[in-house]
C-alpha cells in the first residue's frame, strides 16, 4: 500500500502561475522542475516542430489540442538541434503512437531530453486564463508540490520584458548550410537570432548558398563575406533588448537586400526607427489570418511571437504590407527607398500552411534586381 502511494505521489505534478492560479495534474516527460513564460499554441499538429523551435526558448507551451502525441516523434520534423521549450503542457498524451516514421512516443522524447511537462489538466481553462490575464511566468514541478515553496521560486524569475534571450541561443561561430551539395546562385548571410531549419531548407531549394552568422557578428564580417542578401531570422525574447542586432541591421540598411521573419521583422523595424511592444498573450498557432494589403489576399499563416511592431511608429519611408486580421497588429513592412522587407509570421511554416512561400521568391527577386 505504501509503495503504491509513493508511486502515485511521484506521478503527480503541479503548474503554478505567477498570479496564484494553479493546476494539479500528472508528471509528463522528465521528472523535475522548470520555470518559464506560459503561453498557448492552438495548432492541432506540429508539436515536434514547436518543441524544437528556438523562438520558444524559456517558454512553457500549453497545447489547446486535447490529444497530443498521436503520431509520435521522428528524426526529421525538427527545427533545431534540440528541444528549446522550457516545459510542455497537454491535456492527454497518446502513449502508443501510430505512424510509420515514429521512433518514440512524445513522453519518451521529452524524458530523453530532460524536458519537464504536465498532463491531465484542463488546458482550455488554462488558455482562457492566459487570454484574460495575459502571458506570465509559471512553474511546473513534479518534485515539489508545495504551492508556497513554488511561489517563492517563481517570484525570483525575470519577466520577458527587457530580456535578451538571443545571446543565449545564437551560434558561437559561423557555419555553412549545404545539405544538398548544390552550387547556388545567390550568397545569403543569415543572421541567427534563433533560426529554424526549414528557413534554411527553403532558401537552399531556391538556389542559395547560405552562411549562418552569430547575432553578434560585426558589419565588417558580413561585408567581407559580401552576400547578395541578408536574412534576419526568428528568435526568442524582447527584440528591443537585442541592441547589437539592431545596430548591425541599422548599419546594413541600403547596402544589401534584407528579408526578416518574426524577431527579424521586429529588429528590422527597430533599426528603421520604429518601436515594438509586448502583446497581451501573443500569437501562436498555424491558422492565423493575415491580409496582404498590396493585393487584398488573405493568407492563413503560422505564427509564434509575443511582441509586435507599433504601426503608429513607422517612419515615412516604411509602409505596412500585411496586417493580422485577429487584432489588426503589424504582420509585414517594406521600405520604399531601400531593398528591405519583413513579415511577423512564419512563411516557412513547419508546422503550418504554405500560403506565404512566395515571400522567399520575393527575396530572390529583390537580390536579382539589386
Amino acid at each position: 500500500m505504501n509503495k503504491r502511494n509513493n508511486s502515485e505521489r511521484k506521478s503527480q505534478a503541479v503548474l503554478l502561475l505567477e498570479d496564484g492560479k494553479s493546476f494539479k495534474g500528472e508528471s509528463f516527460g522528465y521528472n523535475g522542475e522548470t520555470i518559464g513564460e506560459i503561453c498557448f499554441n492552438t495548432g492541432m499538429i506540429g508539436y515536434q516542430e514547436i518543441l524544437t523551435d528556438p523562438s520558444y526558448f524559456k517558454q512553457i507551451v500549453n497545447m489547446t489540442m486535447p490529444h497530443v502525441g498521436n503520431y509520435g516523434v521522428n528524426e526529421d520534423d525538427i527545427e533545431s538541434n534540440s528541444i528549446k521549450v522550457a516545459g510542455f503542457v497537454i491535456k492527454e498524451e497518446t502513449e502508443n503512437p501510430f505512424n510509420w516514421r515514429s521512433n518514440a512516443s512524445l513522453g519518451e522524447y521529452l524524458k530523453k531530453h530532460r524536458i519537464v511537462g504536465i498532463k491531465s489538466i484542463d488546458t482550455r481553462a488554462l488558455t482562457i486564463h492566459i487570454r484574460n490575464n495575459g502571458a506570465m511566468n509559471a512553474i511546473i514541478s513534479s518534485k515539489d508540490l508545495d504551492i508556497h515553496s513554488l511561489n517563492k521560486k517563481l517570484s525570483h524569475h525575470p519577466s520577458m520584458m527587457g530580456l535578451d534571450l538571443v545571446k543565449e541561443i545564437t551560434i558561437k561561430k559561423p557555419y555553412i548550410w549545404n545539405k544538398k551539395n548544390n552550387s547556388g546562385t545567390y550568397k545569403i548571410a543569415a543572421i541567427d537570432f534563433g533560426i529554424k531549419f526549414n528557413i534554411l531548407r527553403i532558401l537552399e531549394d531556391l538556389g542559395c548558398n547560405i552562411s549562418v552568422f552569430p547575432a553578434s557578428t560585426s558589419i565588417n564580417d558580413i561585408l567581407k563575406y559580401n552576400p547578395d542578401g541578408v536574412f534576419l531570422s526568428n528568435g526568442p525574447g524582447d527584440p528591443a533588448a537585442v541592441d547589437y542586432g539592431i545596430s548591425l541591421v541599422k548599419n546594413l540598411l541600403g547596402l544589401k537586400p534584407i528579408f526578416g521573419i518574426c524577431l527579424g521583422h521586429q529588429i528590422l523595424a527597430l533599426a528603421l526607427g520604429a518601436k515594438t511592444f509586448k502583446l497581451k498573450f501573443g500569437h501562436r498557432g498555424i491558422n492565423h489570418p493575415v491580409k496582404n494589403l498590396q493585393n487584398g489576399n488573405v493568407e492563413i499563416t503560422s505564427q509564434n511571437h509575443g511582441f509586435a511592431v507599433d504601426l503608429n511608429s513607422l517612419p515615412p519611408n516604411v509602409i505596412s504590407t500585411h496586417i493580422n486580421l485577429n487584432d489588426n497588429t503589424s504582420a509585414g513592412i517594406r521600405c520604399t527607398d531601400i531593398p528591405a522587407f519583413s513579415v511577423q509570421y512564419h512563411p516557412e511554416s513547419s508546422p503550418g500552411p504554405n500560403d506565404s512561400l512566395y515571400l522567399f521568391e520575393n527575396f530572390i527577386d529583390l537580390m536579382k534586381n539589386a
